[in-house]
């Protein structure tokens, strides 16, 4: 008769699995009518025979309703046991008992006593009566703890009032956004709290309205904080229904306009009501469990920094900053999304290949790379050469090493696929390697010998030339002058070092290749960084397991670990997944201030020489020296490219034999366009970064070789060749 449906009762737990301790001394027809009694209510019942086992059977189960047998007390004390139980407990009396007062056991605190009776219907109803009596009050009693618990806790400010509109509880985070302190509020009526004077005018009267037939009201509110400011609000207001229908509260939940991160128009049902998607719960939880941590990390930092500052911040700017903390809290916060499917199937495959760990693997097959023990230096080898020693033919290839435009194929025709002992042997003589390290001339050779014998001269690419190639890149970035004020003669070390050993015992095959081929080393590397975790590893293994070859011998405890820890960290740098990172890390916190400080005319050294930064440039250093093939004359940049090309194929090729997934497809020896191959990878990857370094450490040289090389390979591309060079005239 009110006009409009009936409100719905409050929700109550359902009791269907109550559970009943009985605590009985021994076995009689009132214990066994009370088990009966459990089973026909559906309720689960345990047994106890001492106070002790009735202790731990509580303790494991914490029952809802625990019934003591006082008939015999010699058995146990019902008075001393209560302490033991937080919940509903029922007292059982002999007969002759009955007229004693029951104030020392309502003292005690139990609820209620039984008078015995073995009766399965009695001892029914009395669980009956229990379970909507004692038991559910104990229950709604325990829920309103939690639900007062959730209150606080929320990130949604919300207001209680009575019906007569008075305030009676504001949770913390309504004093934070409102600014006012919970005591200016409670008890105060809802007219003597400013309101905001951008709402419509009937919308007070259209709330009442809707809250009056006990119907919930959302929308769009404007609320006065304490300083005076107005703040827009998604506003839920829900009427609480108490006995006859009639309203006796009111609950407010508000929430403030910038919080929802959809764009749009605002849907405030779809974010508040019940059945919603739980993304804005979600949010909240995890936003809250952050703001709870004792340790932040930088980017907790700066998460909560930014949520501080959308607080007072005008809607677009919110909004943009919403957008901020979705990206911020992505995994991939430096590696570039490509944008579409249809981009060139070049740079697909090759970002694909280069910066994953592989594909799921399709199939039960299993390419094994056996962990097979470390090559010895070759017996011819034996006897070590010191630099008197080396052939005129060979030291006549190496005149010109500190050349960028050096031949290391001169190099490596002229020692019989040795290069790197030949070119190791000139450029740590040049640097003084033995000298820091205290390490004689011939442990430096013997070290040398055994580490170029660890690579695989039957790769196309990844060989001892390789190796060479990039220490001869890395000692000519180490004599650029903007690279000597940032290092020290330690990371000078450390980086020819980890460019000798950078490769080491390379397959020919890519992370990707060895993941999808459940490859021990995969395996023992759990997919990740797997080639670098080796490289470095057998670096290691090789240098440290003989004293002829230790190079690291008699050098200090704390100096070695230094040293190591920067040659493991500059290895480990040259993994391809970690590319963008580096590259980003190195211009925001070197480039970026250096240019800065040098339009102010202000020292760089502070930025150059901190320990965090140069970490960056040893890691931007062989980073640079391990890829600079595109940067160097363009003979040299054709050669390796068809090297790395030839690796490509021949992985592609075991690949189909072996029914893996296919990690780069274009890269087809039948099918393949090697200029654009070289094209996507200068454009991806090369560009960017040797912009940074040369910003840097100024070379112009390499930059002009990498503008000759890329018009080369865009020109082939232009004619439709899909060779290294074009057809002879």
């Amino acid at each position: 008769g009110r006009g409009h449906s009936q409100p719905r009762p409050p929700r109550l737990i359902s009791f269907v699995f109550l559970q009943v301790l009985l605590v009985f001394a021994k076995e009689d027809s009132q214990s066994n009518g009370f088990c009966w009694a459990c089973e026909k209510a559906n309720f689960r019942c345990s047994m106890a025979r001492t106070p002790e086992s009735a202790l731990e059977c509580f303790l494991e189960k914490h029952h809802d309703l625990v019934i003591i047998d006082h008939r015999h007390s010699r058995h146990f004390d019902a008075e001393a046991l209560f302490n033991v139980w937080v919940l509903t407990c029922v007292l059982l009396l002999r007969p002759d008992r009955e007229e004693a007062s029951v104030m020392p056991l309502i003292n005690a605190g139990f609820n209620r006593r039984y008078v015995e009776n073995a009766n399965v219907m009695a001892c029914y109803n009395e669980l009956l009566q229990l379970e909507h009596g004692e038991v559910r009050a104990q229950f709604k009693l325990r829920a309103g703890n939690a639900i007062f618990t959730a209150l606080e806790q929320s990130q949604e400010a919300i207001e209680i009032m009575s019906e007569d509109q008075v305030i009676q509880y504001v949770n913390p985070a309504y004093e934070s956004i409102m600014g006012y302190q919970q005591g200016e509020l409670i008890g105060k009526e809802i007219i003597e709290v400013p309101k905001s004077e951008k709402n419509k005018p009937d919308l007070l009267e259209t709330i009442n309205s809707c809250i009056r037939k006990g119907k919930e009201w959302q929308g769009i509110y404007y609320a006065k904080k304490k300083n005076g400011d107005s703040i827009q609000q998604n506003v839920k207001i829900t009427p609480v229904i108490g006995q006859g229908g009639l309203v006796t509260e009111h609950v407010y939940i508000q929430s403030c306009k910038h919080k929802d991160r959809r764009k749009g128009s605002l849907d405030v049902r779809s974010t508040t009501s019940r059945g919603s998607d739980g993304s804005s719960q979600r949010r909240h939880s995890s936003m809250a469990r952050i703001h709870s941590m004792t340790i932040e990390a930088p980017i907790t930092k700066v998460i909560n920094i930014i949520n501080a500052a959308q607080e007072s911040s005008p809607m677009p700017v919110a909004e943009a900053l919403d957008r901020v903390l979705e990206i911020l809290r992505t995994t991939e916060l430096y590696s570039p999304q490509l944008g579409t499917k249809d981009e060139d199937p070049h740079t697909n495959d090759l970002v694909g290949g280069l910066m994953t760990d592989g594909l799921r693997r399709l199939s039960g097959n299993e390419y094994i790379f056996s962990t097979k023990q470390p090559h010895h230096i070759p017996s011819h080898l034996t006897t070590p050469l010191s630099l008197n020693d080396i052939p005129p033919r060979i030291a006549q290839t190496m005149e010109n090493e500190d050349s960028w435009d050096f031949d290391i194929f001169n190099l490596e025709a002229a020692t019989m696929k040795r290069p790197l002992t030949y070119l190791g042997l000139k450029i740590f003589s040049r640097f003084g390697v033995c000298e820091f390290l205290n390490c004689p001339e011939a442990t430096l050779r013997s070290w040398l010998q055994v580490i170029e014998a660890n690579y695989h001269s039957s790769n196309s690419y990844h060989n001892s030339s390789h190796a060479a190639d990039v220490l001869h890149a890395t000692a000519y970035f180490l004599c650029k002058e903007r690279v000597k004020q940032s290092l020290d003669p330690i990371d000078e070390v450390a980086a020819l070092i980890a460019a000798t050993v950078h490769d080491v015992d390379h397959p020919g095959r890519t992370n990707s290749f060895l993941c999808n081929a459940g490859s021990e080393l995969a395996i023992l590397y759990n997919d990740t960084a797997v080639l670098e975790s080796h490289h470095a590893a057998l670096a290691f293994q090789i240098t440290t397991r003989d004293d002829k070859c230790n190079i690291f011998k008699n050098i200090e405890r704390n100096e070695y670990r230094t040293l190591r820890q920067a040659i493991i960290d500059m290895v480990l740098a040259t993994e391809m997944t970690k590319h963008f990172e580096h590259v980003n890390k190195f211009v925001n916190s070197i480039n970026k201030p250096l240019a800065a400080l040098e339009e102010n005319g202000e020292s760089v050294k502070s930025i150059l020489t901190s320990p965090e930064n140069r970490i960056l440039v040893k890691r931007m250093l062989i980073k640079c020296a391990d890829i600079s093939n595109p940067c160097r004359p363009q003979e040299l940049c054709i050669e390796w490219a068809g090297r790395i090309s030839e690796e490509y194929f021949a992985q592609t090729d075991e690949e189909k034999r072996q029914a893996l997934p296919v990690v780069m497809p274009v890269f087809d020896r039948n099918t393949c366009s090697i200029p654009k191959s070289q094209i996507s990878f200068i454009d991806y990857f090369i560009t960017d970064m040797f912009d940074a370094w040369d910003a840097f450490a100024d070379l112009p040289n390499l930059m002009q070789h990498l503008d000759n090389n890329f018009k080369y390979w865009k020109g082939l591309d232009e004619k439709k060749l899909h060779s290294l060079r074009p057809p002879p005239e």
